[in-house]
C-alpha cells in the first residue's frame, strides 16, 4: 500500500516514523472497511476481510500505546508564544 505520507514529517525522527506507519495502517483499515461495503461478498471473503481488520485494529492499538506521550514530548519542544514574540521582535510587555 502506498502512503500519502511519503516525506518525513517535521517532528523528531521517531515520532515521524510512528506517525507515517500509523497513517499507512489507517489507510489499510479504510480500504478494508470499503471492501466490507461491496455487494455480493461471500462468507469466506467477509471472514478474510474481518480477520485482516482485526489484525489492523490490534496493530493500531499496540502501535499507538505510547503515541500520546511522544506527541506531548514533541509539543513540549515547541517554543511558547512569548519566546516566539521575542524572536520576532514583538514586545508584549506594554498594554495596547
Amino acid at each position: 500500500m502506498i502512503s500519502s505520507l511519503q516525506k518525513s514529517l517535521k517532528v523528531n525522527p521517531t515520532l515521524s516514523t510512528l506517525l507515517i506507519e500509523l497513517g499507512e495502517e489507517c489507510e489499510k483499515v479504510v480500504l478494508l472497511l470499503s471492501q466490507l461495503q461491496l455487494a455480493n461478498l461471500t462468507d469466506d471473503q467477509k471472514g478474510d476481510i474481518l480477520a485482516e481488520l482485526t489484525g489492523s485494529v490490534c496493530h493500531l492499538h499496540v502501535h499507538t500505546e505510547q503515541l500520546p506521550e511522544l506527541i506531548e514530548d514533541e509539543i513540549l519542544t515547541l517554543p511558547d508564544d512569548s519566546e516566539l514574540n521575542v524572536e520576532n521582535g514583538i514586545d508584549n510587555s506594554s498594554p495596547n
